[in-house]
């Protein structure tokens, strides 16, 4: 699979490693029944606290330089990881940024609205703009491009989670990388494990998949914003759209798309027991940092497909650690137990 042709600005340190949880097996021993986990540290990052949407920052920043754009707008929650990214990247890139965020999680307390990413937003300079529940952020992202070119700016202007067919080409080369590092380190993977937002990073991993002749079914991800029969929807929609620009002629059917939607809970941006299990359990075993909305619900999925026996003894099992650190700070009363916020599973 070829990319060269696709314009990149470099912002990673690649290929990220990728470690055995050692820590973890100790701690559950025969709960694991014999399988053995792994993760991907995307969380990893030389700067803006990291995370998967930096792969395709890479491509949607390298497209917006090729167009010679001076100015980036995008999208998201309040506590979106992949606004606070854009804001980091623009920063060090050299583009204005303005966001667009709306307040689509039932949550208002002081720590939601001001701290964690939103917080960052701020310090890396973006300017944004907040909206209530409901409204068309996209919309008004576009609108105020219009307004920045009729001024003479050059607007260069992505969707929620950067996950357009272009930002997608991140984690098609991602799908690459890993295949790479697990032939270099004998490894022969049963399964990769995503969260699955905004669709773009399992979309990317099945495209790459496809388009390098591996099977896209060893992608798989947990719903956490949408159903998980939407997200299945959205998600084949997404992946077809960027084997239309890598590998045109290739294509997925929804056979090909694996998602899981039991463990999103009531809503995005809800916090489930589940989810709280899985990110106290990953800090005191490993001292790794799972993020309450994205990988803290989609690793509680996959621990609860691992004790319910879904994988055979000796199978690995790769969680890719998509980050979202910033998360956390938006929830201090639900991880320290001040409030009883969560829900099953």
């Amino acid at each position: 699979m070829d990319l060269s042709r696709f314009p990149r600005l470099p912002l990673l340190d690649l290929p990220s490693p990728i470690e055995p949880l050692d820590g973890l097996a100790r701690h559950l021993g025969d709960g694991l029944a014999g399988v053995r986990l792994w993760v991907k540290r995307d969380d990893l990052a030389r700067f803006g606290l990291g995370g998967n949407k930096l792969r395709k920052l890479e491509y949607l920043l390298g497209a917006a330089r090729a167009e010679g754009a001076d100015t980036v707008i995008t999208v998201g929650a309040i506590q979106s990881n992949h606004a606070r990214l854009t804001a980091a990247a623009a920063a060090r890139a050299g583009f204005a940024c303005d966001l667009f965020l709306t307040r689509s999680v039932p949550r208002t307390n002081d720590a939601y609205a001001h701290n964690g990413n939103r917080l960052l937003d701020d310090l890396f300079g973006a300017t944004v703009h907040e909206l209530a529940a409901g409204g068309d952020a996209l919309e008004l992202a576009e609108r105020r491009a219009d307004e920045l070119r009729a001024a003479g700016r050059r607007v260069y202007v992505f969707p929620s989670g950067g996950s357009s067919p272009v930002g997608c080409l991140g984690y098609a080369a991602c799908a690459g990388e890993i295949f790479a590092q697990a032939d270099a380190m004998g490894l022969s993977l049963n399964q990769i494990i995503v969260p699955n937002g905004s669709c773009g990073t399992h979309a990317g991993l099945a495209a790459g998949l496809r388009a390098d002749g591996h099977d896209p079914r060893l992608a798989k991800s947990y719903a956490v914003l949408e159903t998980g029969e939407r997200a299945g929807a959205i998600t084949l929609d997404k992946a077809n759209a960027t084997l239309a620009i890598l590998a045109p002629g290739l294509t997925l059917t929804s056979d090909d798309i694996v998602i899981d939607g039991a463990h999103r809970g009531p809503g995005y941006g809800i916090p489930t027991a589940g989810m709280l299990e899985a990110v106290r359990l990953l800090a005191r075993t490993e001292g790794l940092l799972l993020d309450p909305v994205y990988s803290g619900k989609a690793f509680a999925g996959l621990l609860h497909d691992v004790r319910g026996g879904l994988y055979p003894s000796g199978a690995n099992v790769l969680f890719v650690m998509t980050g979202g650190v910033p998360g956390l700070f938006a929830y201090p009363d639900v991880l320290t137990g001040q409030v009883e916020q969560t829900t099953a599973p």
